[in-house]
């Protein structure tokens, strides 16, 4: 395997990522005329004080009053649901109601897309908008949740990028009832389980995943539940059925009828230098069209040691399909590996070396189907920016890779991705792109990309995230470039700049 490196060299044009920047930072006036008043500066305010009084004192009451329970903290990642309720210090709300309200913006401009059926388009400008709204009911034990989510993509010319990815209007994103017992028949044990529509995260979130920065979720109707032993194990079993998203519509509870999916989840931290996970997920998906039927299962192992200062930690990941896809014996398995290192000093810089591989079908006109299925995961946090980016699945890719971050302040997070990116089979589909060699004579060598990025928190409320990502593309790109209406071989620039709001 040979590392691709352009021929020429590229003017990657940072201009906009830093005008962008600047824009996160707060902001003076200088426009004040009283001499005095400049020879005798008063004490900067901060963040928060700039806000009227009686908004200063509901969010001061909210921060000091943090969350304890919310009823989704079994589902997914707290701080997905477990930020100071604004809302309800200000409208002095009963503790056992739980209002929340988020809201996010994020315009995203790419040059130059990879995608086929984008051949005729340099560049693709849109923005994202999502909404979310819950109400909840939090009783000892019974408790009640319904979480609104709007999504959609504004500025949307003919041949942009827009799916059910990035649109989802008006939609129901989670309706549930839950019990919760704390200390299950005095064995110290927490047991939930939840009805209705739930969203969910289990282990890495590579498989199953409550999406984070894509503008629309996954969603499930059925039934979750779970049992765990604070700090040393956790079990949780789930049959249900995922949403199919429908960019202008409602979905409907129990819409999903042709697919069936469930599964269990073991995690074990009584080892601190080898956590570990271990799964089973099974799918039977019966679309009318045979060529998308999908029936399967997914066994997985994931070890760990999560990282800490001073410390080498790693992990690594593996799973394996079998089953039948598209009416064909179905094999596939993906490996994730990686070793970090945070130093401890003032910054503490990360460096985290990486490598994936996603297997791929070796004959596409044989009887074998081998190209990996990533289920419901995630990809932002590992791969690249998605929106009208992304790129890349876990699916026929191998690339290693190298991450390293510096938290210069509590509030900030600077990150400097590289990877490279070649298809495990070249003669299978560049999963995403619509791009395919049957013949394998473009070879397997998609390219590479840079990426930066600054996150920054100033207070609970309110965050910021701006990225930029230069795609290098590879000979397998420009090869198929050649071809008509095949996107050109120009490498592509994307770049973000996201805000968003939680009350």
């Amino acid at each position: 395997m040979r590392l691709w490196v352009p021929r020429r060299s590229r003017a990657v044009t940072l201009a906009l990522l830093s005008s962008s920047l600047l824009l996160l930072l707060p902001g003076g006036s200088f426009g004040e005329n009283d001499e005095k008043k400049q020879m005798l500066p008063k004490k900067p305010k901060g963040f928060v004080e700039q806000f009227p009084d009686h908004f200063q004192q509901a969010a001061a009451e909210a921060e000091q009053q943090p969350l304890v329970s919310t009823a989704d903290e079994e589902l997914f990642s707290p701080g997905e649901s477990k930020w100071p309720r604004y809302l309800n210090s200000y409208l002095g709300t009963p503790k056992w109601l739980d209002l929340g309200v988020a809201f996010r913006a994020r315009p995203e401009i790419l040059t130059n897309p990879f995608r086929k059926d984008q051949a005729a388009i340099e560049r693709d400008e849109q923005l994202a908008l999502r909404t979310r709204a819950r109400i909840g009911l939090n009783g000892n034990v019974f408790r009640f949740l319904y979480e609104f989510q709007d999504s959609r993509s504004l500025g949307v010319d003919e041949g942009e990028f827009t799916s059910s990815s990035t649109v989802n209007e008006a939609d129901v994103q989670q309706l549930f009832v839950s019990a919760t017992f704390r200390n299950l028949f005095t064995t110290s044990l927490r047991t939930a389980v939840h009805v209705g529509r739930i969203n969910m995260d289990l282990g890495r979130r590579r498989l199953i995943a409550r999406n984070r920065y894509r503008n629309t979720t996954n969603a499930f109707d059925g039934v979750h539940g779970s049992l765990k032993q604070k700090g040393k194990w956790s079990v949780r079993a789930f049959l249900v059925r995922p949403t199919p998203r429908t960019p202008k519509e409602n979905d409907d509870l129990f819409s999903g009828e042709d697919t069936l999916f469930w599964g269990g989840h073991y995690e074990s931290t009584q080892v601190p230098f080898l956590r570990a996970n271990v799964y089973y997920y099974g799918l039977n998906d019966k679309p009318p069209d045979v060529s998308d039927q999908r029936q399967y299962s997914t066994f997985g192992l994931r070890l760990y040691e999560p990282g800490t200062l001073g410390k080498i930690d790693y992990e690594v990941e593996s799973a394996w399909q079998f089953g039948t896809k598209a009416g064909q014996d179905h094999f596939a398995f993906l490996l994730h590996g990686e070793v970090g290192y945070t130093i401890d000093v003032k910054w503490r810089p990360r460096l985290v070396f990486q490598y994936d591989y996603a297997s791929g079908t070796r004959d596409p006109f044989g009887s074998q189907s081998g190209t990996f299925d990533s289920l419901f995961g995630g990809r932002r946090f590992e791969y690249t920016p998605t929106g009208i980016f992304g790129p890349f699945f876990r699916s026929n890719i191998i690339s290693p890779g190298v991450r390293a971050i510096v938290t210069p302040a509590g509030s900030w997070r600077l990150t400097v991705k590289f990877r490279a990116w070649w298809l495990a089979q070249s003669r299978d589909e560049w999963v995403g792109s619509g791009l395919q060699d049957p013949t394998g004579q473009a070879g397997n060598v998609l390219g590479q990309d840079l990426e930066l990025r600054a996150q920054w928190r100033p207070v609970p409320f309110m965050s910021f995230d701006a990225g930029y990502d230069h795609f290098f593309k590879g000979p397998y790109i420009q090869n198929l470039a050649k071809l008509p209406g095949n996107p050109a071989a120009t490498d592509s620039d994307f770049f973000y700049a996201e805000t968003e709001l939680r009350f």
